[in-house]
């Protein structure tokens, strides 16, 4: 394993183990997350929100000097569409998602969109509900991945994934998320290898939603302890506002799908706006 893969797998065990220590603890009842009143509050959100983190970002890669090609601004646009509220079987409710995340060569000549990448899909989602409190949520996501590239640059794939996100507090949730992929192009057969077959993290906002810290592990095929490093912390820049000053770490491989298999060890910062609660993952 790299080193700063090990740094940085001991950084998120610390984090992960305070947090676990600290917040899963009796809390009062003005504090739990009431079952009804959340079905009730969800359901008179509107129907179009953010899904995953949206941000701006800009940075290069660490180890190295900083250079045209390898400092870039990466960037990602994440929205959803509920389809119907949480009235289908078993509480579920429908929802389409889409997410395109771009890298963008601002350094080079022409400024050039180095690799754009869409994920659109359809979920499936339930909140977890024990002693009339939610502890957290299921989904289950039929999703696609490509570039919108051909020839030798083609990359696509799909997957059919369940997540569980689990609320320790209001403030501290941990997740995971696996998936069974069918891979319809002929150019990256081997992505399991470089973009992983699961993912598990965690979120936290501080108690007064000022900062934000998360952390994901995504494993790649393999029986070693091989995997993708994300690390975002972010400062909420206006009390009243869902906009924050972001730093956003990535070590490993997968981080574009034209890139798969080229190892990044990147530190960027930028604009983040992100859901008022947790972000999806």
């Amino acid at each position: 394993m790299r080193l700063t893969a090990r740094i940085v797998f001991f950084l998120c065990l610390v984090a992960m183990a305070t947090q676990a220590t600290a917040q899963i603890v009796e809390y009062k009842d003005e504090e739990r997350i009431s079952a009804d009143s959340l079905l009730r509050a969800y359901d008179k959100l509107p129907y179009f929100s953010i899904y995953k983190d949206n941000y701006f970002t800009i940075g290069t890669t660490l180890g190295s000097p900083p250079s045209r090609h390898n400092s870039d601004v990466k960037f990602q646009l994440s929205i959803a569409q509920r389809l119907t509220k949480s009235t289908l079987p078993w509480k579920t409710y429908a929802y389409l998602f889409f997410t395109e995340k771009t890298m963008w060569n601002v350094f080079e000549p022409s400024l050039p969109m180095r690799d754009l990448n869409f994920n659109p899909g359809l979920g499936i989602g339930k909140w977890l509900i024990s002693k009339d409190r939610v502890i957290g949520k299921a989904i289950l996501t039929l999703e696609h991945e490509s570039n919108g590239r051909d020839s030798i640059w083609d990359r696509s794939w799909n997957k059919l994934s369940l997540g569980v996100a689990l609320y320790i507090d209001p403030h501290f949730m941990v997740y995971g998320k696996g998936w069974l992929a069918y891979i319809d192009s002929k150019q990256n057969k081997d992505i399991l290898s470089y973009s992983g077959i699961y993912q598990a993290g965690f979120q936290w906002i501080s108690s007064n939603e000022r900062w934000v810290f998360d952390c994901t592990f995504v494993k790649r095929k393999g029986w070693n302890f091989n995997g993708n490093w994300i690390i975002n912390a972010g400062f909420r820049l206006f009390k009243n506002h869902n906009q924050f000053l972001m730093i956003h770490y990535y070590n490993g491989y997968g981080e574009n799908l034209l890139d798969y298999k080229q190892y990044h060890n990147r530190l960027r910062i930028g604009l983040l706006i992100r859901p008022n609660l947790f972000s999806d993952f």
